[in-house]
């Protein structure tokens, strides 16, 4: 367990997490998570912020009884009620018969729903408003939709600590440090992004409004539930959430393909050799029946092109292939430059299926072709052609 002051009487106490495969039983978890939880002590009470996931109560527990001894907490402050940080919730208020849970309504709400807990042990908090621990003072924040309608952040204003609950947050576990700036952060920003489109991605407009909601604030720490403290970060890691949330890309383009036999796995390589011809350098190829949903859901909000092609399949899309464009609607993605391709044997239908998808998300197919059967001269023609006008549309973008 990471115990860490991170400014006077606030201390990281939260557990790292590498045994879990699947994030919310989806995403791969190939370094693990880390389950983020908060002390901040005051002259008077004692508050902690957020609890951890159910397994892991013991260790937090263990933790935070190292920090205060036989004191108590007093407040339990729980800014997002999705169970990897809310699981804790009734073995703390059991270990702490004292203690008060402190939310927003919706919270509230969700607290009996999930755990039972009697109405007596909640204290229910709005919007701007502040609680007094004696020389800390706590101001709550709702941002709802960051990713729950009960999400909130907690700000402490004498010493500019904001608990941003997901918000800010990213896969990884800790590996020792706990603030950024005792530790290499570079390999998270990938993390980052997949975090943000995995779970975030759908609610961009309501992360502009929390960012809106915070941006007078004078932030010296982000404190999320997964990953590090943010200090020295906080500009570069603020701003990947913002460029996210208002679906700006990166240079690149992100290639999804289904084949079955190779012949439109083919298609996919000659497009990346076209497009690479022609000055693009970030190519992201995915084969969609191996590779995991979370790496081409990250690489397709990252990048500003993405160009999907599959097979026709009993007159539908390639399974994996229309799984992921269900994704991309899921997330409502936006501002793309996109390009389809389809192959077939007897009948095609997959390009055409791919293209209503993309216009059900509002956004216009720049070129797409249809292959027959295998690669020929007149299918190498038509990459040709949809490439000059998919690198001329990003040059537009």
């Amino acid at each position: 367990m990471n115990i860490r002051e991170i400014t006077k009487d606030i201390l990281y106490v939260g557990v790292n997490d590498r045994t879990t495969d699947r994030f919310e039983a989806m995403w791969p978890l190939p370094y693990g998570v880390s389950y983020n939880s908060y002390i901040v002590k005051g002259a008077e009470k004692i508050a902690l912020i957020d609890t951890v996931e159910i397994g892991a109560v013991n260790e937090l527990i263990h933790g935070i009884n190292d920090q205060i001894g036989s004191a108590q907490i007093d407040y339990l402050v729980i800014n997002h009620m999705e169970p990897d940080h809310s699981g804790g919730i009734p073995v703390i208020l059991d270990h702490y018969p004292e203690a008060k849970l402190i939310g927003n309504k919706q919270t509230l709400s969700m607290v009996k729903g999930y755990y039972g807990i009697p109405e007596d042990r909640m204290i229910e908090i709005a919007d701007g408003e502040t609680l007094e621990l004696g020389g800390k003072t706590l101001k709550f924040i709702l941002t709802p939709m960051v990713h729950w309608p009960e999400t909130m952040m907690t700000f402490v204003e004498e010493d500019g600590v904001i608990f941003s609950g997901d918000a800010f947050g990213t896969y990884g576990a800790l590996n020792g440090g706990v603030i950024d700036y005792e530790m290499e952060t570079a390999w998270y920003r990938d993390e980052i992004y997949r975090y943000y489109s995995n779970i975030v991605g759908k609610y961009g407009r309501f992360v502009q409004r929390a960012l809106d909601k915070t941006k007078d604030l004078d932030i010296k720490f982000i404190c999320s539930t997964h990953g590090p403290v943010w200090h020295d970060k906080i500009a570069e890691v603020a701003g990947i959430y913002d460029c996210l949330s208002r679906y700006e890309s990166e240079p690149g383009v992100t290639i999804i393909y289904g084949s079955m036999y190779g012949n439109t796995a083919e298609v996919a390589e000659e497009i990346a050799r076209q497009l690479a011809s022609r000055g693009i350098k970030n190519i992201k190829i995915h084969d969609a029946a191996k590779s995991d949903m979370s790496y081409m859901i990250s690489d397709a909000f990252r990048y500003e092109g993405i160009i999907v092609g599959s097979p026709t399949y009993s007159m539908h899309i390639f399974p994996a292939v229309e799984a992921f464009m269900i994704a991309m609607e899921t997330r409502e993605i936006k501002n793309k430059v996109f390009a389809t391709f389809g192959s077939f044997t007897w009948a095609s239908a997959a390009a055409t299926k791919i293209n209503e998808y993309v216009e059900s998300m509002k956004m216009e197919v720049v070129d797409s072709l249809v292959m027959k059967q295998s690669m020929s001269e007149e299918t190498l023609v038509e990459i040709s052609r949809l490439a000059d006008n998919f690198v001329a549309a990003l040059k537009k973008k």
